[in-house]
């Protein structure tokens, strides 16, 4: 099981989810954050250097996978989320030890997406 995180464009939002969908990728959370990467310009000095941090509004998914649905959600929002400008976001995929669906009490690959992708 993995631990998907994608930092992408809010205007990427609805085309992401829709593509996940499709390729049967379930359970998800969204939430709105700010941060900045490449896009930054002089302004400020930091560590002894000009630079302008201005904080971007992004969209932050996370989604807790069996190991059969690691490529193809990595590569849908790769693809999907790609504009080929600086700020597109960053995808991280971390283990995930345990996983517990509270409602049914099911334990690990049971309680993420299912084992075995479907892709059309």
């Amino acid at each position: 099981m993995r631990l998907i995180i994608a930092i992408i464009r809010p205007e990427k939002l609805h085309d992401v989810l829709e593509a996940l969908y499709h390729r049967e990728v379930r359970g998800l959370t969204i939430s709105r954050c700010q941060g900045h990467g490449g896009e930054t310009s002089e302004v400020a000095t930091y560590r002894g250097t000009r630079v302008k941090m201005e904080l971007v509004e992004k969209i932050r998914l996370e989604i807790a996978v069996s190991q059969a649905f690691v490529d193809v959600t990595v590569d849908t929002i790769a693809t999907v989320a790609r504009t080929g400008d600086v700020g597109d976001g960053k995808i991280i995929v971390q283990p995930l030890d345990q996983t517990i669906r509270i409602c049914t009490g099911e334990h690990d690959a049971d309680a993420v997406t299912p084992a075995g992708p479907v892709v059309e």
